[in-house]
Protein backbone atom coordinates (compact mmCIF):
# COMPACT_ATOMS: atom_id res chain seq x y z
CA UNK A 1 0.00 0.00 0.00
CA UNK A 2 1.36 3.42 -0.97
CA UNK A 3 2.16 5.86 1.90
CA UNK A 4 -0.53 8.41 0.95
CA UNK A 5 -3.23 5.75 0.74
CA UNK A 6 -2.05 4.27 4.04
CA UNK A 7 -2.17 7.70 5.69
CA UNK A 8 -5.72 8.33 4.46
CA UNK A 9 -6.80 4.86 5.59
CA UNK A 10 -5.32 5.34 9.07
CA UNK A 11 -6.83 8.84 9.46
CA UNK A 12 -10.25 7.61 8.29
CA UNK A 13 -10.10 4.71 10.75
CA UNK A 14 -9.08 6.98 13.63
CA UNK A 15 -11.81 9.52 12.81
CA UNK A 16 -14.43 6.78 12.63
CA UNK A 17 -13.27 5.32 15.95
CA UNK A 18 -13.26 8.77 17.55
CA UNK A 19 -16.80 9.49 16.31
CA UNK A 20 -18.02 6.14 17.57
CA UNK A 21 -16.40 6.77 20.97
CA UNK A 22 -18.03 10.20 21.22
CA UNK A 23 -21.45 8.82 20.32
CA UNK A 24 -21.01 5.95 22.76
CA UNK A 25 -20.16 8.49 25.48
CA UNK A 26 -23.47 10.33 24.98
CA UNK A 27 -25.45 7.10 24.62
CA UNK A 28 -24.32 6.08 28.11
CA UNK A 29 -25.51 9.30 29.75
CA UNK A 30 -28.73 8.90 31.74
CA UNK A 31 -30.77 12.03 32.41
CA UNK A 32 -32.54 11.61 35.75
CA UNK A 33 -35.06 13.81 37.55
CA UNK A 34 -36.07 14.41 41.14
CA UNK A 35 -38.70 16.65 42.74
CA UNK A 36 -37.25 19.50 44.78
CA UNK A 37 -40.05 21.68 46.17
CA UNK A 38 -43.37 22.98 44.92
CA UNK A 39 -43.33 23.11 41.12
CA UNK A 40 -39.54 22.74 40.97
CA UNK A 41 -37.67 19.66 39.78
CA UNK A 42 -33.98 18.99 39.17
CA UNK A 43 -32.46 17.10 36.24
CA UNK A 44 -28.97 15.60 36.24
CA UNK A 45 -27.10 14.16 33.28
CA UNK A 46 -23.78 15.39 31.95
CA UNK A 47 -22.92 19.06 32.39
CA UNK A 48 -24.69 21.65 34.46
CA UNK A 49 -27.69 20.63 36.54
CA UNK A 50 -31.04 21.65 35.10
CA UNK A 51 -33.77 23.34 37.13
CA UNK A 52 -37.35 22.86 35.96
CA UNK A 53 -40.57 24.66 36.88
CA UNK A 54 -43.61 22.60 35.88
CA UNK A 55 -47.29 23.50 36.09
CA UNK A 56 -50.41 24.58 34.24
CA UNK A 57 -48.69 27.74 32.97
CA UNK A 58 -46.14 25.69 31.06
CA UNK A 59 -42.55 24.67 31.67
CA UNK A 60 -39.49 26.81 32.37
CA UNK A 61 -36.05 25.22 32.44
CA UNK A 62 -32.76 26.57 33.72
CA UNK A 63 -29.83 25.53 31.49
CA UNK A 64 -29.84 22.63 29.05
CA UNK A 65 -26.47 20.82 29.14
CA UNK A 66 -24.88 19.52 25.89
CA UNK A 67 -26.46 19.35 22.42
CA UNK A 68 -26.24 15.53 22.05
CA UNK A 69 -28.39 15.21 25.19
CA UNK A 70 -31.21 17.48 24.01
CA UNK A 71 -33.68 14.70 23.19
CA UNK A 72 -32.92 12.87 26.44
CA UNK A 73 -33.53 16.08 28.38
CA UNK A 74 -36.81 16.67 26.56
CA UNK A 75 -37.78 13.06 27.24
CA UNK A 76 -37.02 13.32 30.96
CA UNK A 77 -39.14 16.47 31.17
CA UNK A 78 -41.89 14.76 29.18
CA UNK A 79 -41.97 11.96 31.73
CA UNK A 80 -42.96 14.55 34.34
CA UNK A 81 -45.33 16.70 32.30
CA UNK A 82 -46.61 17.05 28.75
CA UNK A 83 -46.92 20.82 29.06
CA UNK A 84 -45.07 22.99 26.54
CA UNK A 85 -41.46 23.90 27.34
CA UNK A 86 -41.99 27.64 26.98
CA UNK A 87 -38.87 29.23 28.46
CA UNK A 88 -35.18 28.58 29.02
CA UNK A 89 -32.95 30.66 31.28
CA UNK A 90 -29.20 30.31 30.71
CA UNK A 91 -27.22 30.90 33.92
CA UNK A 92 -24.08 31.72 31.86
CA UNK A 93 -22.54 31.08 28.45
CA UNK A 94 -20.62 27.82 28.91
CA UNK A 95 -21.48 25.00 26.52
CA UNK A 96 -22.44 22.50 29.23
CA UNK A 97 -25.26 24.90 30.18
CA UNK A 98 -26.31 26.20 26.73
CA UNK A 99 -25.58 23.30 24.39
CA UNK A 100 -29.21 22.32 23.73
CA UNK A 101 -30.47 25.88 23.17
CA UNK A 102 -30.82 25.44 19.41
CA UNK A 103 -32.78 22.19 19.74
CA UNK A 104 -35.31 23.63 22.16
CA UNK A 105 -35.73 26.83 20.16
CA UNK A 106 -36.12 25.13 16.77
CA UNK A 107 -37.92 21.91 17.75
CA UNK A 108 -39.91 22.92 20.84
CA UNK A 109 -40.47 26.61 20.09
CA UNK A 110 -38.87 27.61 23.38
CA UNK A 111 -37.90 31.23 24.08
CA UNK A 112 -34.41 31.64 25.54
CA UNK A 113 -33.65 34.28 28.18
CA UNK A 114 -30.16 35.26 29.35
CA UNK A 115 -27.94 38.14 30.37
CA UNK A 116 -26.66 40.42 27.58
CA UNK A 117 -23.15 38.99 27.91
CA UNK A 118 -24.37 35.41 27.49
CA UNK A 119 -25.63 36.24 24.01
CA UNK A 120 -22.52 38.32 23.29
CA UNK A 121 -20.08 35.57 24.30
CA UNK A 122 -22.02 32.86 22.46
CA UNK A 123 -22.18 35.01 19.32
CA UNK A 124 -18.43 35.65 19.49
CA UNK A 125 -17.70 31.93 19.08
CA UNK A 126 -16.69 31.09 15.51
CA UNK A 127 -18.72 27.86 15.51
CA UNK A 128 -21.90 29.22 17.13
CA UNK A 129 -25.35 28.44 15.78
CA UNK A 130 -27.63 31.42 15.41
CA UNK A 131 -30.48 29.34 16.81
CA UNK A 132 -28.55 28.84 20.04
CA UNK A 133 -28.53 32.56 20.87
CA UNK A 134 -30.85 33.92 23.58
CA UNK A 135 -33.81 35.85 22.16
CA UNK A 136 -34.55 37.96 25.25
CA UNK A 137 -31.61 39.54 27.07
CA UNK A 138 -31.33 41.87 30.04
CA UNK A 139 -28.74 43.73 32.11
CA UNK A 140 -29.89 43.23 35.70
CA UNK A 141 -32.54 40.52 35.71
CA UNK A 142 -36.10 39.49 34.92
CA UNK A 143 -39.05 38.08 36.89
CA UNK A 144 -41.37 35.26 35.80
CA UNK A 145 -44.79 34.81 37.40
CA UNK A 146 -45.34 31.17 36.60
CA UNK A 147 -46.87 28.02 38.07
CA UNK A 148 -47.89 29.70 41.30
CA UNK A 149 -44.38 31.00 41.94
CA UNK A 150 -42.42 34.22 41.59
CA UNK A 151 -39.20 33.30 39.82
CA UNK A 152 -36.53 35.98 40.02
CA UNK A 153 -33.52 35.88 37.71
CA UNK A 154 -30.67 38.08 38.95
CA UNK A 155 -27.33 38.97 37.38
CA UNK A 156 -24.22 38.91 39.57
CA UNK A 157 -21.00 40.26 38.01
CA UNK A 158 -17.46 38.90 37.80
CA UNK A 159 -17.85 35.59 39.66
CA UNK A 160 -17.73 32.31 37.76
CA UNK A 161 -17.91 34.44 34.57
CA UNK A 162 -19.06 37.99 33.83
CA UNK A 163 -22.38 36.63 32.53
CA UNK A 164 -23.64 34.83 35.66
CA UNK A 165 -27.32 34.67 36.55
CA UNK A 166 -28.95 33.01 39.54
CA UNK A 167 -32.58 31.94 39.77
CA UNK A 168 -34.62 32.27 42.96
CA UNK A 169 -38.00 30.52 43.35
CA UNK A 170 -39.63 32.55 46.11
CA UNK A 171 -42.60 30.34 47.02
CA UNK A 172 -40.80 27.03 46.49
CA UNK A 173 -37.80 28.36 48.49
CA UNK A 174 -35.30 27.04 45.95
CA UNK A 175 -32.15 28.64 44.57
CA UNK A 176 -30.38 27.70 41.34
CA UNK A 177 -27.08 29.63 41.43
CA UNK A 178 -25.61 28.05 38.30
CA UNK A 179 -21.86 27.59 38.54
CA UNK A 180 -21.61 29.90 41.51
CA UNK A 181 -21.92 26.59 43.37
CA UNK A 182 -19.96 23.40 42.74
CA UNK A 183 -21.21 21.10 45.48
CA UNK A 184 -18.36 19.38 47.34
CA UNK A 185 -15.58 20.34 44.94
CA UNK A 186 -13.34 23.24 43.96
CA UNK A 187 -15.13 25.58 41.54
CA UNK A 188 -13.92 26.41 38.06
CA UNK A 189 -13.50 30.17 37.76
CA UNK A 190 -13.31 31.33 34.14
CA UNK A 191 -10.74 34.14 34.22
CA UNK A 192 -10.86 34.54 30.43
CA UNK A 193 -14.64 34.79 30.67
CA UNK A 194 -14.57 37.65 33.17
CA UNK A 195 -14.64 35.58 36.37
CA UNK A 196 -12.65 36.43 39.49
CA UNK A 197 -11.97 34.65 42.77
CA UNK A 198 -12.80 37.75 44.83
CA UNK A 199 -16.03 38.28 42.89
CA UNK A 200 -16.99 34.63 43.27
CA UNK A 201 -16.59 34.86 47.05
CA UNK A 202 -18.49 38.16 47.20
CA UNK A 203 -21.39 36.80 45.14
CA UNK A 204 -21.68 33.57 47.13
CA UNK A 205 -21.63 35.55 50.39
CA UNK A 206 -24.48 37.70 49.06
CA UNK A 207 -26.51 34.67 48.00
CA UNK A 208 -26.12 32.84 51.30
CA UNK A 209 -27.41 35.98 53.02
CA UNK A 210 -30.66 35.61 51.07
CA UNK A 211 -31.32 32.02 52.08
CA UNK A 212 -33.41 30.43 54.79
CA UNK A 213 -32.04 27.50 56.76
CA UNK A 214 -34.35 25.11 54.90
CA UNK A 215 -33.74 26.52 51.40
CA UNK A 216 -32.96 23.85 48.82
CA UNK A 217 -30.21 24.57 46.31
CA UNK A 218 -29.75 23.15 42.82
CA UNK A 219 -25.99 23.58 42.34
CA UNK A 220 -24.43 24.07 38.95
CA UNK A 221 -22.67 20.76 39.53
CA UNK A 222 -23.15 18.11 42.20
CA UNK A 223 -26.06 16.78 44.24
CA UNK A 224 -29.03 18.73 45.57
CA UNK A 225 -27.74 20.83 48.44
CA UNK A 226 -28.63 22.92 51.49
CA UNK A 227 -27.64 26.30 52.90
CA UNK A 228 -25.20 24.51 55.21
CA UNK A 229 -23.54 22.87 52.19
CA UNK A 230 -23.23 26.26 50.49
CA UNK A 231 -21.72 27.80 53.63
CA UNK A 232 -19.18 24.97 53.78
CA UNK A 233 -18.19 25.69 50.17
CA UNK A 234 -17.83 29.40 50.92
CA UNK A 235 -15.66 28.70 53.98
CA UNK A 236 -13.43 26.55 51.80
CA UNK A 237 -13.13 29.33 49.19
CA UNK A 238 -12.27 31.99 51.74
CA UNK A 239 -9.67 29.82 53.46
CA UNK A 240 -7.97 28.49 50.32
CA UNK A 241 -7.89 31.97 48.75
CA UNK A 242 -6.15 33.23 51.89
CA UNK A 243 -3.62 30.39 51.69
CA UNK A 244 -2.79 31.22 48.09
CA UNK A 245 -2.65 34.94 48.85
CA UNK A 246 -0.10 34.19 51.57
CA UNK A 247 1.98 32.20 49.09
CA UNK A 248 1.97 35.14 46.67
CA UNK A 249 3.03 37.57 49.40
CA UNK A 250 5.99 35.30 50.19
CA UNK A 251 7.02 35.42 46.54
CA UNK A 252 6.43 31.73 45.91
CA UNK A 253 6.33 30.65 42.26
CA UNK A 254 3.22 29.07 40.77
CA UNK A 255 5.08 25.77 40.38
CA UNK A 256 6.15 25.73 44.02
CA UNK A 257 2.67 26.73 45.19
CA UNK A 258 1.08 23.88 43.24
CA UNK A 259 3.68 21.47 44.59
CA UNK A 260 3.01 22.55 48.18
CA UNK A 261 -0.74 22.34 47.72
CA UNK A 262 -3.46 23.35 50.15
CA UNK A 263 -3.07 20.65 52.77
CA UNK A 264 -4.77 17.31 53.40
CA UNK A 265 -8.01 18.86 54.62
CA UNK A 266 -8.82 19.98 51.07
CA UNK A 267 -7.77 16.84 49.20
CA UNK A 268 -11.36 15.63 49.00
CA UNK A 269 -12.39 18.85 47.22
CA UNK A 270 -9.95 18.28 44.34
Amino acid sequence: MRPKILLVTVMTTLFSASSSFAQDKWDKVEVTSQPVSGSVHMLMGSGGNIGVSIGDDGILIIDDQYAPLAKKIAGAIGDISNQQIKYIVNTHYHGDHTGSNAYFKEVKGTTIFAHDKVRQRLADKDDHQHASLPVVTYQQGVTFHLNGDTIKVMHLPAGHTDSDNVVWFEEANVLHPGDLFFQGRFPYIDLNGGGTVAGYIKNVTQLIGMLKDDTKIIPGHGDLATKADYQKALDMLVDTAAIVRSMKIKGMSVEDAVKQGLGEMYTAWS
